[in-house]
């Protein structure tokens, strides 16, 4: 079953949605405002949104039919988000690792996934905030909109409506551990290109090779190939 609620207005769809996680049979239940006023991002960063020009959507998924590991599911969502924006814009569409989505170099989607009980099911809980129609980033360089990277309005509320629909197809069949990530490494944003990255407050340079099924991302740095898990490393774009 799978339904769909709205807010004028909310701190984070993240931490409201458990209000609407009413029923046993709640396998995708969504939640949209086009107003957030405390969105969170991944690792505690704030995801700031213009009120009425953004969405911020969150779906909440039981887990009792997620056979895949956390990281896996991480990068299928952001696969599938992906795909739904690529097909919306007609442009390439990239992950950038782990899971920001970059339209023509600029962020256009933040994904925040967290995992919590809510009366006695176990539920991922899928925050994804998606520039649409905001037209200046001034404190944020390397952000962008729907708007900006492609020049197309989109209506919010179609916008909506379809998202929910394509991600809750995409998660009644998620295909192999392989299969998604083959398809992660496909999109990963700036693979097999010198890039510059900060580690440990030192500028370096190096060449993403792949993402691997523990969450970790190699990159072929000047003196060997090394790993990194989710805040050892940033990439400089």
């Amino acid at each position: 079953m799978s339904q769909l609620f709205y807010l004028k207005e909310c701190l984070s769809t993240n931490d409201e949605i458990s209000k609407f996680l009413l029923y046993e049979n709640s396998d995708f239940i969504g939640l949209h405002t086009f107003n957030q006023t405390k969105g969170r991002g991944q690792y505690g960063n704030v995801w700031t949104q213009t009120a009425g020009k953004n969405l911020a959507y969150t779906l909440a998924v039981n887990t009792h039919n997620i056979l895949c590991s956390d990281f896996i599911f991480n990068y299928y969502t952001a696969i599938i988000v992906r795909d739904y924006l690529a097909n919306l814009a007609d442009y390439d569409v990239k992950i950038k690792w782990p899971n920001d989505i970059i339209l023509k170099g600029k962020k256009i989607v933040g994904i925040l996934i967290e995992k919590k009980k809510i009366n006695q099911n176990n539920y991922f809980i899928i925050g994804t905030g998606i520039n649409v129609l905001q037209d200046k980033f001034e404190a944020i360089s390397n952000a962008g909109s729907l708007l900006t990277q492609t020049g197309q309005q989109f209506d919010l509320e179609d916008l909506t409506l379809n998202f929910h629909e394509f991600l809750c197809e995409k998660l009644k069949n998620i295909p192999s551990d392989q299969e998604i990530l083959e398809s992660f490494n496909k999109n990963l944003f700036r693979k097999d290109i010198i890039s510059v990255f900060e580690i440990e407050k030192e500028r370096q340079n190096g060449i993403i090779r792949r993402a691997d099924d523990k969450g970790e991302l190699w990159i072929e740095m000047e003196d060997g190939m090394r790993s990194f898990y989710h805040k050892e490393v940033k990439l400089l774009y």
